[in-house]
């Protein structure tokens, strides 16, 4: 017959969300390149684009828990996207490889532009034992957490799921507005040489993924409410929990490496 399935590989249907997203990143970034040159009405242009994304994002992404929850994703198909998740927190390790290159780089080898002492003279550092300590605590315990609300869905329990997940939304929140605070008391910016240029690089990105991987853990839990997620079949769950560990180990390394290490003796 005719549309029977005699495999256990998942044939994608036409979409037309790459297409779409596609034309909102470029969309994007044309704006954007319109804002640097004071162009009229490029920051309509740039809004327009980043809500073309988001929306091809919701769009696309839904799709995708529709064909997970209608059982499209066989084992074999759960293997791939295993894969595929592993490759991009892969990528995302290079990804910070390269700031904490920059600064070793610096700080293992400063130059006379900057007095060859690291941190650069009149530069004061954060107190690693305040701010940053409590972060740490915090997203350690999310890691704690998040593993609460993955054991709880193995042992098909939905109320220690939603719970876990809660507690683990609410943690990376309490270290954004930590950050945030941080950021805000800071003496010194992004413009301040090279020590501020990657000092907000390396925990600005960091803090960009703790938001995204709060969304995504947000995602999770709204659709535990709706009933998604077995014990045996809740790969989008697991995905979330790989991006938050791996978010963790980060962030205990750039607290060892850039707060404690590269800290200096003049902290505030």
């Amino acid at each position: 017959m005719a549309g029977d399935v005699k495999h256990d590989y998942h044939l994608v249907n036409p979409s037309p969300w790459p297409i779409v997203g596609s034309i909102a990143v470029f969309t994007m970034a044309f704006g954007f390149v319109g804002m640097m040159h004071d162009w009229g009405f490029a920051n309509y242009i740039f809004g327009a684009g980043v809500l073309g994304v988001f929306y091809t994002m919701y769009e696309w992404w839904s799709d995708v828990v529709r064909e997970a929850e209608g059982g499209d994703h066989k084992p074999v198909v759960q293997i791939g996207l295993r894969y595929g998740i592993i490759l991009f927190i892969t990528s995302e390790v290079m990804f910070f490889v390269a700031w904490f290159w920059a600064y070793f780089n610096a700080a293992l080898f400063p130059t006379e532009a900057i007095g060859a002492v690291w941190p650069p003279e009149g530069i004061i550092t954060f107190n690693p034992w305040h701010i940053p300590y409590v972060n740490t605590l915090i997203l350690l315990l999310s890691g704690t957490t998040v593993t609460w609300a993955h054991h709880a869905l193995l042992e098909d329990d939905r109320d220690g799921l939603k719970k876990g997940l809660w507690a683990t939304v609410l943690l990376g929140a309490l270290f954004t507005c930590f950050q945030t605070y941080e950021y805000s008391v800071a003496a010194f910016g992004l413009s301040s040489g090279i020590y501020g240029a990657t000092f907000f690089m390396a925990t600005g990105f960091h803090g960009f993924h703790v938001l995204v991987g709060t969304i995504f853990l947000t995602v999770c839990l709204i659709r535990s409410y709706r009933g998604h997620f077995k014990p045996d079949h809740h790969f989008g769950f697991e995905a979330a929990a790989w991006y938050w560990h791996f978010v963790d180990v980060v962030w205990v390394f750039l607290f060892f490496s850039i707060y404690v290490w590269g800290a200096g003796a003049i902290t505030h």
